[in-house]
């Protein structure tokens, strides 16, 4: 419908833009961890000032407790206020089964042309990058073992596994005191611990560091990681280790530290999202 029609003019519709509307997609949170996600607002008003912003929150529970907007939701949102095109840049850190979900609802949106941003760790070039960012946290070889947190999915034919079970051997190959294990499916936390029971990890040290690998470290890290009984930490005590987890403040309160903790994820995700940009501009 042509926006200066008899038809349109009637309707009073709004002015077709012609720049992208940015849309972040983000799990969400009911946590303080949510606070963080006000300094990602803020660096993209800072570059990328053109561009009207818009959030969209890929969790039905969180949406259900907040009331925040679906993508669905802010998708329309888009599109009412006048936008041809539209680009999604998630904050999910692997291409798994929310990032399919979040491709399906782009792809079948109609009235929209819809880009994707590409993960945090969506390339072997990008996962490289990002351990690298992590390695700050690590403890040294002779001091402990540092256990990396995926988030994991329990689907068995989830595609993402393969990333998983690469990311697995990545860590170990790259750093003898570092292992990989994701909260749910694999690689498998309990054959992991098994593994250090068998190898005598305990006899060489201490202290075991566990460092997840997700942009929010809230509930998972709470209860799965650092939880008092049925965690990680309980597992690891039990072999004789001492436990940590690296901290962050915010507002003068103790979190856990997730990947948005880093600054330089905060740069990695804008640089994924001034790409699908760049490929917006073309089409």
């Amino acid at each position: 419908m042509h926006p200066n029609g008899y038809i349109g003019r009637k309707m009073h519709l709004p002015p077709l833009k012609e720049k992208p509307a940015v849309i972040i997609a983000a799990f969400g949170s009911t946590t303080r961890a949510g606070d963080v996600l006000k300094n990602f607002q803020a660096h993209l008003e800072r570059h990328f000032s053109a561009y009207e912003i818009f959030w969209a929150y890929t969790s039905e529970i969180i949406r259900r407790k907040t009331g925040l907007p679906s993508l669905h939701q802010t998708l329309a949102q888009v599109e009412a206020a006048g936008f041809r095109k539209a680009v999604v840049q998630p904050l999910h850190v692997f291409p798994g089964t929310e990032y399919g979900q979040i491709q399906e609802t782009c792809a079948y949106f109609p009235g929209l042309r819809v880009f994707m941003g590409e993960t945090l760790c969506h390339r072997w070039d990008f996962i490289r990058q990002t351990l690298a960012v992590m390695e700050q946290d690590f403890l040294p070889p002779d001091q402990g073992v540092n256990l990396l947190a995926l988030h994991g999915t329990p689907l068995a034919a989830d595609p993402v596994n393969i990333v998983y079970l690469g990311v697995e051997k990545l860590v170990a190959d790259r750093y003898p005191h570092v292992r990989a294990a994701a909260i749910e499916g694999i690689p498998d936390p309990d054959a992991l611990f098994t593994r250090m029971k068998k190898k005598r990890t305990i006899d060489r040290v201490k202290q075991a560091r566990i460092i997840p690998m997700m942009y929010f470290a809230g509930m998972h890290a709470r209860d799965d990681l650092m939880g008092e009984e049925d965690s990680w930490r309980a597992c690891l005590e039990k072999m004789g280790f001492t436990v940590d987890c690296p901290m962050v403040e915010v507002k003068e309160k103790p979190l856990f530290k997730g990947l948005t903790h880093y600054p330089e994820v905060t740069g990695f995700l804008a640089e994924r999202l001034e790409r699908a940009l760049g490929l917006a501009g073309y089409f």
